[in-house]
C-alpha cells in the first residue's frame, strides 16, 4: 500500500538566507532528505540591518523544497520586534497553507510557535536539535526566561530528536525532558564518495566556520609547524569563508609554502577537495555531530578529531583517531600516524556513511516518526 505523502511545516531558527548564506545549511539537508518523501515548506524569519520597510517575504524553490523566508527591519524596542516576528509568522502560514506536522529546528524560540500551533490548531510536532549550546560549559548563558518555555515546548513535542546521546543528555540535565529519539545529520553521498585517485603531495583539509573559540585553528596550526618538522613535503588546505583571518599566524609559523587558504567552496568543491586529501582534521573545543566528519567518512578519507560532543557515537575506529581537545602533541602524533600508514577501506567509510547519514536514511526515520506523531503514538 503506497503512503500518503504529508505536508511537513519546518520551522527554522536557523535556515541559509541572503543574509547568513551558511548558517543552518545542516537544517536544509534534513529539510531535503524528508523531501524525498513527503512535501516540505521551509518557513524562517531573520533581520535584516538594511530593509527599510517593516517586513519583506520571499518565497523560492531550492533543491524542490519551497522555501519562505521573511526579512524583517531590525528594531531596538523589543516589544516592536516580537510583533513584526508575530506578524510575518503569521503571513508565511498563510502562503504554505494546510500542513500535517510541524518540524521545529531549534527548541527556542521558534519552539513557541510550534506550541502555539499545538494548543490552538492541534498540529503535532518534533524537534530536530543540533545546538551546542546545551552543553554545561556554555548552558550557563541560557536565561531562565528560555529555559522556562524550553521545558514547556519539550514536554508537548511528539519526539525530540537530538544528534547525538551527548546531546540529549546535555537536554535533560536541563530539565527539557521528553520522547527523545537521536536522528544524525545528513550526508548527500552522492556528492560526498571516494575519488579513484589521492593527491600526489601528502594533503591534510580542515573546513568549518573558522571560529578559533570553537574550532580550535590555532590549535591546528602549531600541530601543522610541528608535523613540518619532521615532514617536509604536504599540504594543509583551509576552508572557510573567513580563513584568510589566519594569514599572518600562517606567516608568524613559517607555514607559507604547505598552508591554502581556499575561502569558501561549494559542496560539490568541498567534496572533491576531501574525496582527493589523505586526512580531515577537526581539532574543536566542543561539537554535537559535524558533518563535515560523516561527509570525510561518505568520501573514503580518514579523520582525526578531538573526542568531544557525540562525535565517538557514529565514530568508527578503523575510520581515523579521536584525541583529546587542546592537545597539540596529540593531534602531531596522530597526523604523523596517519602519514607513515593508515590503512583504511574507501568503500566500507562510504557504505557505512549511506546506511547511516543519506537522505534515505534519514528520510525514512523523519517519515516514521511524522506518522507516530499524527496518530498520537510514541
Amino acid at each position: 500500500m503506497v503512503k500518503k505523502k504529508l505536508h511537513i511545516l519546518f520551522l527554522c531558527g536557523w535556515y541559509p538566507s541572503r543574509i547568513l548564506p551558511n548558517n543552518g545549511d545542516f537544517i536544509q539537508r534534513h529539510a531535503e532528505a524528508v523531501g524525498e518523501y513527503n512535501a516540505v515548506s521551509v518557513l524562517h524569519i531573520i533581520s535584516d540591518d538594511s530593509l527599510k520597510k517593516d517586513i519583506e517575504i520571499k518565497t523560492t524553490t531550492i533543491n524542490n523544497i519551497e522555501t519562505h523566508i521573511a526579512y524583517l527591519k531590525t528594531v531596538k524596542n523589543p516589544i516592536k520586534k516580537v510583533f513584526l516576528f508575530k506578524k510575518a509568522f503569521k503571513l508565511l502560514l498563510h502562503k504554505i497553507g494546510n500542513y500535517d506536522v510541524v518540524h521545529v529546528n531549534k527548541l527556542y524560540p521558534f519552539g513557541l510557535f510550534a506550541l502555539y500551533l499545538k494548543m490552538f490548531l492541534k498540529k503535532p510536532y518534533i524537534i530536530s536539535e543540533h545546538w551546542t549550546g546545551y552543553h554545561s560549559a556554555l548552558a550557563i548563558n541560557i536565561s531562565k526566561i528560555e529555559r522556562y518555555f524550553s521545558k514547556h515546548i519539550a514536554k508537548k513535542a511528539s519526539f525530540i530528536c537530538p544528534v547525538s546521546d551527548n546531546l540529549q543528555d546535555s537536554m535533560i540535565s536541563l530539565g527539557f525532558k521528553g520522547n527523545y529519539y537521536k536522528v544524525p545529520n545528513v550526508v548527500d553521498c552522492g556528492i560526498f564518495k571516494p575519488d579513484r585517485q589521492k593527491q600526489e603531495i601528502f594533503t591534510i583539509i580542515h573546513a568549518s566556520s573558522m571560529n578559533n573559540a570553537h574550532k580550535n585553528i590555532s590549535g591546528i596550526l602549531n600541530a601543522i609547524k610541528e608535523f613540518s618538522l619532521k615532514v617536509h613535503k604536504f599540504q594543509f588546505l583551509l576552508i572557510g569563508d573567513n580563513s584568510v583571518q589566519y594569514k599572518e599566524e600562517i606567516e608568524n609559523l613559517e607555514l607559507t609554502q604547505n598552508v591554502k587558504l581556499l575561502g569558501h567552496q561549494t559542496h560539490k568543491e568541498i567534496a572533491l577537495q576531501i574525496s582527493k586529501a589523505h586526512v580531515f582534521v577537526l581539532f574543536s573545543n566542543y561539537e554535537n555531530l559535524p558533518c563535515v566528519i560523516l561527509e570525510s567518512f561518505s568520501c573514503g578519507t580518514p579523520v582525526i578529531s578531538t573526542n568531544v560532543g557525540g562525535i565517538s557515537e557514529y565514530f568508527p575506529k578503523d575510520f581515523g583517531v579521536l584525541i583529546k581537545p587542546k592537545d597539540i602533541e596529540s593531534l602531531t602524533n596522530a597526523l604523523l600516524r596517519v602519514y607513515d600508514s593508515f590503512p583504511s577501506d574507501k568503500n566500507s567509510m562510504h557504505n557505512y556513511a549511506v546506511n547511516n547519514f543519506s537522505k534515505k536514511s534519514i528520510a525514512n526515520q523523519f517519515d516514521l516518526l511524522y506518522r507516530k506523531a499524527i496518530n498520537g503514538l510514541s
